[in-house]
């Protein structure tokens, strides 16, 4: 819905006048899909959506909020499920998309960079870079519909972290718009740059903030020219484990995925998402998908994922295992994986935790979350995944079999304290790939030491003195 006239319409004139009447957006109707986080977790008002459709377009309207004091959230692709796109509830906010500002502005395969908008779509990156034979690797289920400056402020990692890391380590420079309309074109292409304080890392992660990402370099890589996946079953975390020191010793940075998953996760994916089929015949507790890319052949890769398998057999850790005989079945035991949190859906509510342990420390915390979950909720269905190549478990809870929906999403925070304590004490994070937002600010303030929290305060009162930008989000309120 639209916010009630918090600002008088002189200024909203001000705003839309820098956008054009086409790019903005004051209808209910029209702004109704901005204002909801996609698991309903959170819903806000506003008075104006923006849509800019340019880098000079958004210096403006930031020049132009801070000037009159008017908090700005920075939307991209709408696909976080934290809420920090989204607005508070008292309409305060005006919100601004870069869903127009969608140009490759260059592919260089000399540099192996691509310069890009913010609000590129991520699968077009992918396809630039295939077009012209190399490869940009961060893939994420939502990778049709988010868009890269959320990729960036949310330092996405996504199944290829293992190989390639973090949007951290997969950008070069950017270009932002600071809360007061300044620019600052950092789109370098320097592999090397020690010349003081790295910017882009602050920004990077700072889920809009401390300004708004509006181009960025990304780098590009060669295309594999050999890949191979394998699904296999295993009794346990700590054989899963196991393997993957086996496939990292024996693949090397050839091991671009190393994914995590339990048997109710087959369940629930073969149950209900068409066309999902358990490639295996017999039924396991735990099964691991390992996927293999070469910078050589295609044989190169069978080679590797066949000795990981025969390794794994041999030391009694694979229980059962199938190779893709074809690029259909590789893209089948993906779809497996990908789709294990949709899947959750039709069995009633899903509490949901995107951690991370020291991969080493994978198994102990899964035991331990596993006990004291189970204790607090009796008959919960706890459907654990994730990349176990880097410790980042997706720790999600269906509700009990028959138990009240409202109820059991209403112990939301009793359970995630339960979850997140065990992870502090296994020294891992709270928050994995999907950023902090709303949902987890106050947690976050609270568990790690004060000067950490009052450094980041400190950082974003310098850049957002008037804390118009992204206010409520990350850090929190004054």
């Amino acid at each position: 819905m639209t916010a009630a006239a918090i600002y008088p319409q002189d200024l909203i004139n001000r705003f839309v006048a820098i956008v054009g009447e086409a790019a903005a957006l004051t209808t209910s109707d029209d702004i109704e899909p901005y204002l909801v986080e996609g698991r309903g977790l959170y819903r806000g008002a506003t008075q104006l959506v923006l849509k800019p459709g340019s880098t000079a377009e958004v210096s403006a309207i930031m020049k132009l909020a801070s000037e009159t004091g008017t908090p700005i959230v920075p939307v991209s692709g709408r696909t976080g499920l934290v809420g920090g796109q989204v607005p508070r509830a008292d309409g305060r906010d005006i919100l601004l998309s870069l869903e127009r500002m969608n140009r490759i502005r260059e592919v260089d395969t000399v540099a192996s960079v691509i310069v890009a908008d913010g609000g590129c779509i991520l699968a077009d990156i992918q396809k630039a870079a295939d077009d012209v034979g190399r490869l940009f690797p961060l893939s994420l289920g939502s990778e049709g519909s988010c868009r890269i400056a959320g990729n960036l402020s949310t330092n996405a990692g996504g199944t290829a972290v293992v190989a390639y890391g973090n949007m951290r380590q997969l950008c070069l420079g950017l270009e932002v718009v600071l809360p007061t309309g300044e620019i600052w074109d950092g789109l370098r292409r320097l592999k090397k740059d020690n010349s003081g304080y790295d910017l882009r890392d602050l920004f990077i992660g700072a889920e809009g903030t401390l300004g708004v990402i509006t181009g960025a370099v990304l780098k590009l890589f060669p295309k594999p020219l050999g890949r191979q996946v394998a699904f296999a079953g295993l009794h346990s975390t700590e054989d899963a484990l196991a393997l993957f020191e086996n496939a990292q010793a024996i693949c090397g940075a050839a091991l671009t995925g190393f994914e995590l998953m339990p048997r109710i996760g087959v369940d629930f994916t073969t149950r209900h998402i068409p066309g999902v089929r358990d490639p295996l015949s017999t039924v396991h507790p735990w099964y691991v998908l390992i996927d293999i890319s070469t910078s050589d052949s295609a044989e190169t890769a069978q080679t590797m994922v066949t000795a990981v398998l025969e390794k794994g057999v041999e030391a009694g850790l694979v229980q059962d295992a199938v190779i893709a005989t074809s690029v259909a079945q590789q893209d089948a035991i993906w779809r497996m994986r990908e789709s294990m949190s949709d899947a959750q859906k039709p069995e009633g509510g899903s509490i949901k935790h995107d951690v991370s342990v020291p991969v080493s420390r994978v198994p102990g915390f899964m035991a331990e979350a596993d006990a004291a979950v189970m204790a607090a909720v009796p008959g919960a269905r706890i459907c654990a995944f994730g990349h176990l190549g880097d410790g980042n478990i997706h720790y999600n809870i269906s509700q009990p079999v028959g138990a009240d929906k409202a109820a059991f999403i209403a112990r939301w925070r009793e359970v995630n304290e339960i979850v997140h304590a065990i992870v502090r004490k296994h020294g891992g994070s709270i928050s994995a790939e999907h950023g902090v937002g709303q949902l987890k600010r106050d947690e976050l303030a609270a568990s790690r030491p004060a000067v950490e929290t009052e450094l980041m305060i400190r950082i974003k009162k310098a850049f957002d003195p008037a804390g118009i930008m992204n206010p409520g989000k990350v850090v929190p309120l004054p």
